[in-house]
């Protein structure tokens, strides 16, 4: 294989030949024993740019970037502010080759897939599993409950000396599968189980003192199951309770109004913004719930799928260490003190 300058001085040879000496393409294709594209291309480029158009290319790494710092700034405010489909990318996540072609269209800056990763690399970004986020939510909502309506729910609760808990309640399936097998490679893992398909249903509510309650049920979530578990979550606290929970129908319907109504000096009920639950804590244990009660096992029946569920949270509820760590995630850690 001829080195770089080798290459250079073939293709002025057979440039020069065919250009200035009027050599014919197919006699410079025998004599100089290249390929007639190779030929065709090189004639064209010394026409059209003399030696310099075939002189041989810088390789390796440029040892400066070649996106000036105001053109890498607002490469970095677009990634952070919005995402590729509002500047008309056709993407939805912020991939390298999502950046590439931000780069090209915005700049006229064609560089590889290589270089636009290690400029990512340098301005700080790593690929990330994203959050999802409803088109529904409202980010004014969001924003007007971080700064305004939860602040004023923890003054209360302060003043009132009443206890926080966050709540949700979520569906269990039998099939449900968590986390990857070691196989032989091409070769797929099977997970053996029953062809059955069964669930369970659990309401439970978390705070930031480490405080786990919960309920696990087969019947449907309905007005009067909510109102058995908030009887039971009365009677165990000892003192007035304020629950947050998001936009559930069932939370919101007459009857359970009514029934929180009547013991207003026990219990009052907030709710969330609609389509946030990356707002709830309680979210946080529903995840471990279904990574590591049900997700890594395989229950034969629903009765032993309630007996996992149950016995992995009265776990939890035994180590209040756990449940406080759910508050140290990043977009419910404005919910941790109290």
């Amino acid at each position: 294989m001829l080195d770089p300058k080798a290459k250079e001085s073939l293709r002025m040879r057979v440039a020069h030949a065919v250009v200035d000496d009027g050599m014919n393409q197919a006699d410079a294709v025998r004599t100089f024993h290249v390929g007639r594209t190779s030929v065709h291309n090189w004639t064209r480029a010394y026409e059209q740019g003399g030696d310099d158009a075939l002189r041989a290319k810088r390789v390796g790494r440029p040892k400066r970037s070649t996106l000036p710092g105001h053109q890498a700034a607002a490469v970095v405010n677009s990634i952070t502010d919005r995402t590729p489909d509002q500047l008309k990318l056709p993407f939805v996540l912020w991939t390298r080759e999502a950046v590439q072609q931000l780069i090209g269209e915005r700049f006229d800056v064609h560089v590889s897939l290589s270089t636009v990763g290690r400029w990512l690399r340098r301005w700080g970004f790593t690929p990330q599993k994203p959050v999802r986020r409803a088109y529904e939510q409202d980010p004014r909502a969001v924003a007007h409950w971080l700064k305004t309506t939860y602040p004023k729910i923890k003054a209360r609760a302060k003043r009132e000396k009443a206890e926080i808990h966050w709540g949700d309640e979520m569906g269990l399936r039998s099939d449900h599968q968590t986390g990857t097998s070691y196989a032989p490679r091409g070769r797929t893992p099977a997970i053996p189980g029953t062809g059955q398909r069964f669930g369970c249903n659990m309401i439970s509510t978390i705070t930031n003192h480490g405080t786990l309650r919960f309920m696990v049920f087969k019947q449907r979530f309905t007005a009067d199951v909510m109102i058995g578990f908030l009887r039971r979550l009365v009677r165990q606290a000892g003192r007035k309770l304020f629950v947050i929970l998001d936009g559930h129908p069932v939370h919101g319907s007459k009857k359970v109004k009514a029934w929180v109504a009547d013991r207003a000096d026990q219990i009052e009920l907030f709710q969330l913004p609609g389509y946030s639950p990356q707002l709830n804590p309680d979210e946080l244990l529903n995840q471990d719930v279904k990574s590591n009660a049900l997700g890594r096992r395989r229950p034969a029946s629903q009765g032993e799928m309630i007996t996992d569920v149950r016995g992995y949270l009265r776990g939890t509820q035994r180590r209040p260490a756990i449940v406080k760590n759910y508050f140290k995630e990043e977009h419910v850690r404005y919910a941790a003190g109290q």
